[in-house]
């Protein structure tokens, strides 16, 4: 089997991403990140929780994902953080995404949380998307 479906489909959504012009220039650059550095300055989208299952059948080999994304801002309200997520959702809901070592069956929008983080000073935004993909 090729490389871990987890790591070829952030490696696909983070170039997805970074290739939006509109959303690197919403983040303030190119802060799309596995872990935020200490000094990275919000807004900035992160890759949060990820689950795996096996998606296999009895002639192909694939795993089912519920990757989640987080936006973080540190602007009053929601309102800043929500509108780099919609970006984010329209970007990637359905993305005809082209993944290393695997095909790409599926990807779709699930669910949007927000909650604030630190006291308050943090907007959250957690964008949670399922995808389907099979071993090549």
């Amino acid at each position: 089997m090729s490389a871990s479906p987890v790591i070829a489909l952030r490696k696909a959504i983070r170039a997805a991403l970074l290739a939006d012009a509109a959303l690197v220039s919403a983040l303030g650059g190119s802060k799309i990140f596995d872990e935020a550095p200490r000094t990275a300055e919000p807004p900035y989208a992160t890759f949060a929780e990820t689950q795996m299952r096996d998606w296999s059948a009895d002639r192909s080999h694939g795993a089912e994902q519920f990757i989640t994304l987080a936006v973080v801002s540190t602007q009053r309200g929601l309102s800043a953080a929500l509108g780099v997520a919609q970006q984010i959702v329209v970007l990637l809901d359905e993305a005809p995404l082209a993944l290393e070592g695997h095909a790409l069956i599926d990807l779709r929008f699930v669910s949007l949380e927000t909650k604030r983080d630190d006291k308050g000073r943090f907007a959250r935004v957690a964008l949670r998307f399922r995808a389907a993909t099979e071993y090549l």
